[in-house]
């Protein structure tokens, strides 16, 4: 079986702790409900996230060198 989060054209995905979550909903002036949701099911998830938790995804950009978005874990 492969594991689809480590291939290559996989952005890397983190969990974000509490503290920097506050930072992020703060400078955005939003709650955790109004991000952008991923299931649980995806493949790329880290294999701690659960259901609740924020994934910060790290991607490549031509124009910014890395772009950073966050979504929220849904069954």
């Amino acid at each position: 079986m492969v594991d689809v989060s480590q291939h290559d054209l996989v952005p890397d995905h983190s969990v974000v702790d509490e503290a920097d979550l506050e930072a992020v909903l703060d400078e955005y002036d939003i709650k955790k409900t109004d991000l952008p949701k991923i299931k649980r099911a995806d493949p790329g998830l880290p294999d701690e996230a659960e259901v609740g938790d924020v994934i910060r995804i790290e991607r490549d950009s031509r124009t910014t060198d890395t772009a950073v978005v966050y979504r929220l874990v849904v069954e």
